[in-house]
């Protein structure tokens, strides 16, 4: 389980160069659109129980029941696509599943058909979007999570469905889930990772690393734990006088000595990894910026 959590850092670092890439840019990015679909409405959704189903839907006494459902503190957005009459529903979904594929979403649930109840519910209770009331034969559904290099939590919903007049829909929400709220069958993921731990840093030959206050220590506890990894991540800033090679180089020699030092405290070489993103890879966060090592620590 740990090496897709390296490997989507690394997807990280390839999109941010602008590589041709499936994938969405960031975790947080909304997926990209089916190419032949038209964009109808969006949505802002900031809710503090806001409703996912992770079942079949069902209705009884007017109400939404299913298997496993919950109200969750999110953030995000819902959209609204119509697939051209020249495509399908299912590309669409293929699209979507690719995209998700290439974060290494955990599908948490998907139905399609009658499985998953009637579309009457979906469209007008459960997403409040009339239009997307179909046959109940003629639809699908799926809830994915995704993690961000942050410990971010996301859920991607996707919804298609054809009406009576044939014409077919897609419904996607892209939900940034509130820390510390459960999600059914992928809330103990989240808790595998901590950080990251920026440690900024200066120097050439030698490196000098500007540790906040209790870092090192959080470090070191955290990698106490058996089979504990712990990833460092180097950053540069590109110079107006160097190449993007020597940036890239930079970075990971100043990756490569934290990890002397955090090997020196006690964190052994087999439980670390190193991954140089140099200045490849850009936050609007403040906090992320410059010459710097962040330090990411994933469980078993």
């Amino acid at each position: 389980m740990l090496k897709p959590l390296i490997i989507r850092l690394l997807l990280a670092s390839c999109c941010a160069l602008g590589l041709p890439s499936l994938a969405m840019a960031a975790p947080g990015d909304f997926p990209a659109a089916f190419a032949q679909s038209t964009l109808e409405t969006t949505v802002n959704i900031d809710s503090p129980g806001h409703l996912v189903l992770f079942a079949a839907v069902k209705e009884i006494n007017n109400e939404i029941r299913a298997d496993s459902l919950t109200r969750l503190p999110v953030s995000g957005e819902g959209r609204l696509y119509q697939v051209a009459r020249d495509s399908s529903r299912d590309s669409a979904r293929d699209h979507y599943l690719r995209l998700l594929g290439q974060k290494n979403a955990q599908i948490l649930f998907d139905c399609s058909g009658v499985r998953c109840g009637r579309s009457n519910v979906w469209a007008n209770q459960v997403f409040k979007q009339a239009v997307l009331y179909g046959a109940d034969a003629s639809q699908d559904y799926l809830v994915a999570g995704t993690i961000a290099d942050d410990g971010t939590r996301w859920l991607t919903l996707v919804y298609t469905v054809t009406r009576g007049n044939l014409r077919e829909y897609v419904w996607v929400e892209h939900l940034r889930v509130a820390p510390g709220a459960s999600i059914p069958g992928f809330g103990n993921l989240a808790s595998r990772i901590e950080g990251p731990v920026v440690v900024p840093w200066q120097g050439g030959v030698t490196y000098d690393f500007n540790w906040q206050p209790g870092d090192r220590r959080r470090v070191a506890d955290a990698a106490r734990t058996e089979g504990t990894l712990v990833v460092l991540v180097g950053y540069s800033a590109l110079d107006t006088s160097e190449t993007f090679s020597d940036a890239m180089a930079r970075a990971r020699r100043a990756a490569e000595s934290l990890s002397e030092i955090l090997a020196k405290t006690g964190v052994s070489r087999d439980q670390q990894e190193i991954i140089v993103a140099g200045p490849a890879v850009v936050f609007n966060d403040p906090d992320r910026q410059g010459n710097r090592v962040e330090v990411v620590m994933i469980s078993r």
